[in-house]
């Protein structure tokens, strides 16, 4: 039986480990952040800034999902699209360096591309400090983008659109509507190029 939308969510959210529980902090976290900047600030009472949470919050819960098959140490799916681009990438040099540096070290590079989607996708459910998340975001598109570019089976526009909305998040950080960083700013405490 072919999986449908869906059964796909329920099955993630429900799932017995670890990393569900923590992903449902991360949804109730973001919802007492939007709940908060909601009640302190009467201009976040729209549809447009609903809007902007909800989108946010689902980019972010992508780039949460997409890092748990990279959950140290295993490292079996990463290997495989790391090789992908060593042997695919638009520009040879990155393929190189994949290729030479990255795949046999991967016990170095392998949590460190863990560690970076993870602060993606917190950064991106909470609101905060979404525009560093945005920029961290971007540049691990634009790694894929290129890297993937010729590989089989893959849509090169996959990773563009995904950039397009990293860029729009880095000029227009989504944390600013219900987010941490909404409150944030209220405060004073948060300089506006980090959200």
């Amino acid at each position: 039986m072919r999986p449908n939308p869906l059964e796909d969510v329920l099955t993630f959210l429900s799932a017995p480990a670890w990393t569900t529980a923590v992903f449902w902090l991360l949804l109730l976290g973001s919802g007492a952040a939007a709940a908060a900047a909601w009640r302190a600030e009467p201009a976040q009472h729209s549809a447009r800034h609903v809007g902007i949470w909800l989108l946010r919050l689902l980019v972010g819960g992508m780039w949460w999902e997409q890092s748990l098959w990279k959950i140290p140490p295993q490292y079996d799916g990463l290997r495989f699209w790391m090789q992908q681009m060593a042997d695919h990438a638009a520009i040879a040099l990155q393929g190189r360096l994949v290729g030479d540096i990255v795949l046999p070290n991967i016990s170095l590079f392998g949590p460190l591309v863990y560690g970076v989607e993870v602060l993606i996708g917190v950064s991106l459910m909470l609101g905060l400090l979404t525009r560093v998340g945005a920029a961290l975001g971007l540049l691990m598109v634009l790694n894929l983008w290129l890297g993937l570019y010729s590989a089989p089976n893959e849509w090169p526009w996959t990773y563009g659109f995904l950039a397009i909305i990293q860029c729009h998040y880095l000029i227009d950080p989504p944390g600013r509507s219900l987010g941490v960083d909404a409150i944030l700013r209220r405060r004073g405490s948060l300089p506006a190029v980090l959200g």
